[in-house]
């Protein structure tokens, strides 16, 4: 064909002087010239025998402007009776649009779409494979822009719908047409979607052809290069969006076809052809769950695919013609590798509808008896097919694994388009559960491991990591460390050999896999694998496993395998850290880890041994020595007393530092710097540098040890000019710095003999502060940075803060106060949070200056126009708001007398503002709130500037009670309520705006469907300690009612995650009762006995037995920021049992003063006895 034809001693700029000839020529052309037809041909000609693939020559300039003008141009002059001409005319649209990669603008597209639309209604059939291409290229990613054509294209008789369907005899123009409506589909980033009517309409197309079966007569060939063209199609129809076409049967028909396709030309793979795939029923893993029965097999799958002999035709071995040739047995599978890897992973093609290059050649592998190693392995030593250009064969197993591979690419699209918990259902089609029993079944593991193509083993396990990854919750059902049971499989114990068996697999791939492209797929894939299973529920030993296999690859000799390995092995310390499994591994010293790994070196060792060391290969860079050890500490391979093992850095963490920190000892490799001394690339360093992250977060007490060189490695990568290795040298001491503070906090448990000594910290504080890291706050040119440097200063140890020479202290708060007036809103954010960390170190908390300034800074950044400012804003406000209450407690009235009251009213202005911006500000405004009007004294709240801001405040308060804010705002506002009403002096009896907040709380408690608001706001009622402050009978009983209410729908939820507070609700409701009985007068004495006389007093005596027994166990209902606990000193059953005894007391004295119409008393206090006759009896019982 005309477009395939180019001069190769043509150059690049010999093309655009040709171009640009022509396209003068074409301008002087008119309709009326005699000559036309001639000359038309003659330019049509020149224009195709040029080269213009941007591709071949980057220097080709041509501008698209003079593109579009020369085409618009050459359709006016060509009329459609002329179809040679006609032809000559879409094959050069196709081939300067698809070389130059113009987009045409709208005006051209929309005159040639018309022009090529018209030739298809007029010209005759014979013109419309190559009208349709050209069409094709117009379109692609036009879809939208086209929409006044494609009535006529996609409607009910349109042509496309035509040429497209199944019963199309013309294959050619069938994958044409195929073509030309994928490129409608596709969407290109910033464009509008094709309209859903449209894109259903191609959809179902495509879908159709995948599952039509190849007509009688029909090539082979041909019929691949229609189904990758419906491939491509039904790809770009799924991109970029949710799963819009239809329920789980239009699904199940997507994964039938994908499924059987993604084995297309297989050797030796026969798999029977499906409608549909339907789920498996699973058990719920999320609410509330019932018995898990054994998963039935799917009615409508077979019942496994067999692995079959093939029956291809072309089986038969031939030899080529001319020289005889040998096949390298060894060479022959890299050197496939090699050459399908030169192309990427195919991306949409300008025109989509020309295939590629002809080099490339997969041998086919002879079938393998045994499932567990990859029978691509072993290839025969005599090649069946030798002439990859002229072979008929070679082509066709070529375009299969485009057909596979394509196939694996739409699954991916499907896998990212629908729902995870829709998903799920398939998984047994796609993973299977173990390789025991029968014949194996056909899922991604068998393309891992048996396609004889390293491009679609990659795209497979592209689909395995793209299924693995986010599926941390359904896997976490997944245990099999109680011994399975007899009469069944529960699902549980599936889930776990399926986990089981992708080790066994990815195992098996990374061993065998020579691909560095798809081999770096197999460690990202385990990576997915480790993040997401739950081996605290699995027998151990898998990671073990894993963890000696992948050691020699720590050296390989290409850098994404190296980058890979690492990531690799941060999941596996991130998993679930502190695993045991893990500790141990990293426990164990260098020595004995290499010699326990000799046996599992790949069979690409040779490959792999690229640093050598006395001329024996080395299982890793020599370590770097640790700058402060023991004296007792050896050297890796000098043997060591078991404590000394113990105590030995993990061999990981200095395999890692020596990456970042050691010279590259290979100073031949190709990532290096030419002159001096090069250190590893930079991707190694930086995941090097995470895994030390990591390592630090999960398991620190087996890295602090090397506290001294953790401070090199950051110091170091602080003090170089890679802003990425600065930021990640910062990350580490921010890691290294929360590490010590969890030991420190009195939670850890942490015994003193285990922490990291004070004095250690403070020096190691020390010599960071004076080194790099002050630059690193300074570093105006990367606020990335400075943000980061911020954070690591919030990571300082408060006991140690406080010993390090006032000079550093002071550096650290005027640095931080003077960050938070830079502009960029990245270092803005990391300084208001750290001020809001350093508020509440003992050593600085009681510094009323401090303290003011930090208030005052706090205040401005409220007041940001950025969100995320205004967010961290609210919570140092939340945190200084607690300081105060702190420092009331501590100090006394001296701290609040000594604090401005303007800054106080300043600061319950702003919280109140702040209280109505977005939920993530609101949520700490309002926690701010409430200490503030805790804090507030007597005199304040009596001086007419502070009345309405007082008003204001708890009226704020009360709108978000009441509010559709999220769950988190609404319970901490009602947490800030309960936390103003114990400030004695807020005036609750005689407050016009303490009806409001009383009657938020009571409608709160008995109406919100989250149980941890319900719990918020009875712990908020239970607060006020007078009776006064509960108002007059008629609040009171209402206050009563509500509660009771409350407790006796304390168990009505259909919700499984709200079902579970249902107990510490109790627990809170009851011990709210039980106050009010407390603080009860005699004219509450009616309403009181109006409910204990029914039967809503029988269940609140039930549940009151309950609560002073301590059957149910008490709680807050969470651990959020500002909350605190309610139950006061109350939790044992007999301090429980004698404030009932003092209730009963003062009734009882109090009784005897009331008069006739007071009466109550004889249900009341009878209720009481009663309950406390019960408890007693149970307690003594109970001791005996």
């Amino acid at each position: 064909m005309a477009s395939e034809s180019w001069q190769l001693g043509s150059s690049p700029s010999d093309a655009e002087k040709q171009f640009s000839r022509c396209a003068a020529k074409l301008r002087a052309l008119r309709a009326d010239s005699s000559q036309l037809r001639q000359e038309l041909n003659l330019l049509f000609d020149q224009l195709l025998s040029e080269n213009y693939n941007k591709n071949f020559d980057l220097s080709i300039s041509i501008q698209p402007e003079n593109v579009c003008n020369l085409l618009t141009h050459a359709s006016c002059l060509v009329p459609l009776s002329q179809e040679h001409l006609v032809i000559k005319l879409c094959q050069l649209v196709h081939h300067l649009l698809n070389q130059l990669k113009v987009i045409m603008d709208e005006q051209t597209l929309d005159v040639m779409v018309n022009y090529t639309a018209s030739a298809l209604k007029v010209c005759s059939t014979w013109t419309h494979t190559d009208v349709l291409l050209a069409l094709s290229t117009e379109v692609y990613g036009n879809g939208p822009q086209c929409h006044q054509h494609l009535s006529d294209l996609l409607g009910e008789d349109g042509v496309l719908l035509q040429y497209s369907s199944p019963s199309q005899p013309n294959m050619e123009l069938r994958r044409v047409a195929l073509t030309c409506m994928a490129n409608i589909c596709l969407r290109i980033p910033g464009q509008p979607p094709l309209d859903d009517q449209y894109r259903s309409v191609c959809f179902r197309v495509f879908l159709k052809t995948l599952h039509s079966p190849k007509p009688p007569n029909t090539d082979e060939l041909f019929y691949c290069l229609v189904i990758q063209a419906a491939l491509k199609g039904l790809q770009f129809c799924l991109s970029g969006g949710k799963w819009k076409f239809g329920g789980g049967e239009e699904l199940g028909s997507v994964l039938a076809a994908l499924k059987r396709l993604m084995f297309q030309g297989a050797p030796g793979v026969s798999i029977e052809r499906l409608a549909v795939l339907y789920p498996a029923p699973l058990p719920q893993y999320e609410g509330v769950s019932a018995p898990k029965p054994a998963e039935p097999p799917k009615p409508s799958e077979p019942p496994k695919d067999a692995a079959v002999p093939g029956k291809a035709s072309g089986n038969k071995k031939k030899r080529s013609k001319g020289k005889g040739k040998k096949t390298k047995t060894e060479e022959s599978r890299a050197d496939d590798g090699e050459e399908e890897d030169r192309e990427a992973v195919p991306a949409p093609l300008k025109g989509g509808g020309r295939e590629g290059s002809r080099g490339e050649e997969e041998t086919r592998p002879k079938l393998s008896a045994s499932f567990l190693y990859p029978s691509w392995k072993r290839i025969s030593s005599d090649s069946e097919f030798s002439d990859p250009e002229g072979n008929v064969q070679s082509k066709l197993r070529l375009n299969h694994g485009r057909v596979r591979q394509g196939a694996l690419h739409c699954l991916l699209v499907v896998v990212k388009a629908v729902e995870k918990r829709t998903l799920y259902g398939y998984w047994s089609s796609f993973i299977p559960d173990s390789p025991i029993g029968g014949p194996p079944p056909l899922t991604l593991l068998t393309i891992i491991l048996k396609d004889p193509s390293p491009k679609v083993r990659l795209c497979a396990l592209q689909v395995l990591s793209a299924m693995l990854d986010g599926s941390r919750q359904f896997l976490a059902v997944a245990e099999d460390t109680a011994s399975p049971r007899t009469s069944y499989t529960p699902f549980s114990f599936t889930l776990a050999t399926s986990v089981r068996e992708l080790h066994r697999t990815l195992s098996l791939a990374l061993l065998a896999e020579t691909s560095p492209q798809t081999l770096t797929q197999v460690i990202k894939c385990l990576a997915f694998l480790v993040a997401n299973a739950p081996y605290h529920r699995l027998r151990p030993g898998l990671l073990t496993l894993l963890w000696k296999q992948i050691r020699p690859y720590v050296r390989h000799r290409d850098v994404t395998v190296r980058v890979s390995v690492l990531t690799l092995y941060g999941a596996l310390v991130t998993t679930q850290a502190p695993l045991p499994e893990v500790q141990l591994l990293l426990r164990q010293p260098e020595d004995s880890s290499s010699s326990s790994s000799s046996g599992s070196f790949t069979p690409q060792d040779s490959a792999l041994s690229w640093r050598q060391r006395d001329g024996v290969p080395s299982p890793s860079r020599t370590p770097v020595k640790p700058s402060q050890r023991s004296p007792s500490t050896h050297s890796p391979h000098t043997p060591r007393s078991p404590g000394e093992k113990e105590s030995a850095p993990p061999w990981l963490l200095l395999l890692c530092v020596s990456l970042v920190i050691q010279p590259r000892e290979d100073q031949s490799d190709s990532d290096g710097v030419g002159g001096g001394v090069a250190l590893e690339p930079p991707p190694v360093r930086l995941a090097a540098l995470q895994v030390l992250s990591h390592l630090v977060r999960g398991y620190f007490c087996l890295t602090q040890a090397c506290l001294c060189d953790i401070g090199q490695v950051s110091t170091r990568c602080l003090g170089e000019t890679d802003p990425s290795i600065q930021l990640h040298g910062a990350k580490l001491l921010e890691e290294f710095g929360t590490g010590i503070i969890q030991q420190y906090r009195a939670e850890g448990n942490v015994p003193e003999s285990s922490r990291v000594p004070i004095e250690q910290v403070v020096q190691f504080w020390s010599d960071v502060l004076s080194g790099p890291l002050n630059r690193a706050l300074q570093s105006e040119q990367d606020p990335t940075l400075q943000a980061s440097a911020c954070d690591t200063l919030s990571s300082i140890l408060p006991k140690a803060f406080a010993q390090l020479p006032d000079k550093t202290q002071l550096m650290c708060i005027t640095v931080l106060l003077g960050l938070t007036y830079i502009e960029n809103y990245l270092v803005k954010t990391a300084a208001v949070r750290a001020l809001g960390i350093y508020i509440l170190f003992p050593c600085l908390r009681e510094d009323v200056m401090f303290v003011a300034d930090t208030a005052n800074t706090i205040l401005a950044a409220l007041d940001d126009r950025s969100a995320n400012v205004r967010a961290k804003a609210a919570w140092s406000l939340g945190n200084l708001t607690d300081t105060l209450i702190v420092n009331m407690e501590s100090v006394g009235v001296d701290f609040q007398e000594e604090l401005s009251d303007m800054l106080l009213l300043k600061m319950l202005q702003a919280a109140t503002r702040a209280s109505a911006d977005k939920d993530r500000v609101k949520s700490n405004s309002v926690r701010a709130l409430g200490n503030l009007l805790h804090f507030l004294r007597q005199s304040q709240m009596t001086r007419s500037a502070f009345q309405r801001p007082l008003e204001d405040a708890v009226r704020a308060l009360v709108k978000t009670v009441q509010s559709e804010a999220t769950m988190k705002v609404r319970w901490n506002a009602c947490y800030a309520l309960g936390n103003a009403f114990r400030n004695p002096a807020l005036p609750l009896d005689s407050a016009p705006w303490s009806h409001d907040a009383f009657s938020a709380l009571c409608h709160v408690v008995t109406s919100c469907k989250n149980f941890k608001v319900r719990i918020k706001s009875a712990a908020a009622l239970a607060v006020p300690a007078q009776r006064s402050c509960y108002g007059d009978p008629e609040r009171f009983s209402r206050v009563w009612r509500a509660l009771a209410a409350a407790l006796e729908a304390s168990e009505d939820t259909n919700d499984f995650l709200e079902y579970c507070y249902s107990a510490s609700l109790r627990h809170t409701l009851s011990q709210a009762l039980l106050h009010l009985l407390s603080v009860s007068q005699s004219q509450d004495m009616p309403a009181l006995a109006a409910s204990l006389a029914g039967e809503e007093g029988r269940g609140i005596k039930e549940h009151l037995i309950k609560y002073l027994r301590a059957e149910e166990g008490g709680g807050g209902g969470g651990g959020e920021e500002g909350e605190k606990n309610t139950e006061g000193d109350s939790f044992h059953p007999q301090q429980r049992l004698g404030g009932l005894r003092q209730t009963l007391i003062r009734l009882r004295a109090e009784g005897e003063g009331w008069g006739e119409g007071e009466g109550g008393k004889e249900v009341v206090v009878p209720f009481l006895e009663d309950i406390l006759k019960t408890c007693e009896e149970s307690c003594f019982a109970s001791e005996n």
